[in-house]
């Protein structure tokens, strides 16, 4: 298994370093497509799991169909399990759009991967939440390279009947070894992602229980708070049975494996609820990182018409609100909460519920939200850039 991972992540550090070196410099782009025209017929996207549905997993989740009878344009689905994997994908090319997170999308910027979008050509730009408008992660000296898709936190998700129906109230249960509520260690029972962002994770358990490290940002730390983490981690290996990034796997894992804890997404939740599994699912004391993932258009898009239609069927469609139910997360245009599945008229939620509050609308200023860790910070003199996150985290997956 050492020897698949390391393998593995060989190939995302090569394009990770490849990357980097560009990423102090930012070479913009051309001119921004100025007119839609005819759809070309197709639409090749990475997304995440569970991001785009037409019905097949779930009958009646689906905003993929409605956009393809609307437009012509196909939609071909490669999903991706980290934002390493998306950063090789998109520089591979051969595709037109990635709902990329905000460790990959300014790393697709600083590369060139991506292109500069016209928001004159998204009728229902002016939606989106204000907050995410002009967001750091997908805007850069005010040109815009992205349309914002959907945010939400991290989860600590958990078996209630191995914690005796009370929820854990620290991620102490996936760093630290501990005799769970059924007796048993947590050893060999917990899961951790399989991601160098993790290190974030980390970062941000010190910055609670270690103050006088003097972390005030899990993505931006020195050598010292750096080393401090991959300790930490190094102490969490002791205790994973298996790392994950591929959500489909974790949710069988939880079914069928033995696994009681770890880091997860609210999408793995409720799906293993849905399946009357004991699952649940909290934020700790520590608080949580979390993800505002953009729709990007690859510089080379062979479907930039096709792309530029689905940025305005993402604002303006039921998409945002049923993801939001799909996936357990926030729209990025706040006027959906409430609207389609929303709507506690469609049974899913609670009569007088509030499904945006319920996925944490509240909670935006709360979550550390995933960015690229460059040498260059605002809280630091320096900064551990993300080339080394990068080697050291595939020397701890190694056991080093």
């Amino acid at each position: 298994m050492i020897l698949i991972i390391w393998r593995k992540n060989m190939k995302i550090l090569n394009n990770t370093i490849a990357v980097f070196f560009s990423f102090l410099i930012f070479n913009l782009h051309a001119a921004p497509l100025q007119k839609i025209g005819s759809g070309e017929g197709e639409l090749n996207v990475v997304a995440w799991a569970g991001y785009l549905e037409r019905g097949e997993t779930v009958e009646g989740f689906d905003w993929v169909t409605g956009y393809e009878n609307d437009t012509g344009c196909k939609v071909n689905i490669k999903t991706a399990g980290t934002s390493d994997e998306m950063v090789a994908l998109m520089n591979e090319g051969g595709f037109d759009i990635v709902t990329a997170s905000g460790d990959a999308s300014l790393r697709l910027i600083a590369g060139e991967t991506v292109q500069e979008i016209n928001t004159d050509l998204i009728p229902s730009w002016n939606t989106i939440d204000s907050r995410l408008q002009n967001a750091e992660w997908h805007t850069v000296d005010g040109k815009h390279y992205g349309t914002p898709y959907m945010w939400g936190s991290n989860v600590l998700m958990y078996n209630t009947e191995t914690f005796g129906g009370n929820a854990p109230t620290s991620w102490n249960v996936v760093f630290e070894e501990t005799t769970l509520a059924d007796g048993k260690s947590n050893k060999d029972r917990v899961q951790a992602f399989d991601g160098p962002i993790h290190i974030a994770d980390a970062a941000m358990y010190l910055m609670y229980h270690q103050p006088d490290l003097g972390i005030k940002d899990p993505y931006e730390l020195t050598n010292d708070q750096y080393q401090a983490s991959l300790n930490l981690l190094r102490q969490q290996r002791e205790l994973v049975g298996r790392y994950w990034h591929d959500a489909f796997m974790q949710i069988d894992d939880f079914t069928n494996e033995g696994f009681v804890a770890s880091g997860s997404w609210p999408f793995q939740v409720n799906l293993l609820v849905g399946a009357a599994q004991p699952i649940s699912s909290v934020i700790p004391q520590e608080g949580a990182t979390g993800w505002a993932d953009t729709t990007m258009v690859h510089a080379e898009a062979a479907n930039v018409n096709c792309a530029y239609m689905w940025m305005e069927h993402q604002l303006s469609s039921n998409l945002q609100s049923d993801l939001g139910v799909w996936f357990g997360a926030v729209p990025s245009v706040p006027s959906k909460c409430g609207t389609g599945l929303m709507d506690p008229a469609a049974g899913i939620y609670p009569e007088g519920a509030d499904a945006c509050k319920i996925n944490g609308i509240d909670n935006f200023d709360k979550i550390y939200f995933w960015k690229t860790p460059t040498s260059n910070c605002k809280t630091q003199d320096s900064c551990v850039p993300y080339y080394k996150w990068v080697t050291d985290y595939i020397a701890v997956l190694g056991g080093r």
